[in-house]
């Protein structure tokens, strides 16, 4: 029997998307050297969420898209290019519920804080 996944605004589904959204933001910058727009991180969270049949608002998919855009540069900051490249792999693997790694489960304890110490986003008027 599958379960349903949990509803799109839980906290723990929140998190989540935030941490693949770091991974997916480190991919593209250390094989392009480009960083996504808050914009794009938004509607690959939309894609993700659209998979299970759950969305949430625009304001908060991109709140959950600067976070990780913020967490991200944080993390190629302090790596260099070859540990970049191995976090970015563990990170990925990471994200199968199946596979365990020391440094997913760092950065996903960072998600959380980074989730948890943010101001709340405001609306767009």
């Amino acid at each position: 029997m599958h379960r349903a996944p949990p509803p799109a605004d839980a906290r723990g589904t929140r998190i989540a998307l935030i941490f693949a959204l770091v991974a997916e933001r480190l991919s593209i910058w250390y094989e392009h050297a480009i960083w996504p727009t808050e914009a794009q991180g938004a509607s690959l969270c939309a894609d993700w969420l659209a998979r299970t049949g759950r969305s949430l608002p625009l304001d908060e998919r991109q709140h959950l898209s600067d976070l990780s855009d913020q967490l991200a540069r944080q993390v190629a900051a302090g790596l260099s290019r070859e540990a970049g490249l191995f976090t970015v792999h563990e990170m990925m693997e990471a994200l199968d519920p199946n596979y365990e790694s020391e440094i997913g489960k760092a950065l996903m304890v960072e998600c959380e804080r980074m989730l948890d110490n943010a101001p709340p986003r405001t609306p767009a008027a």
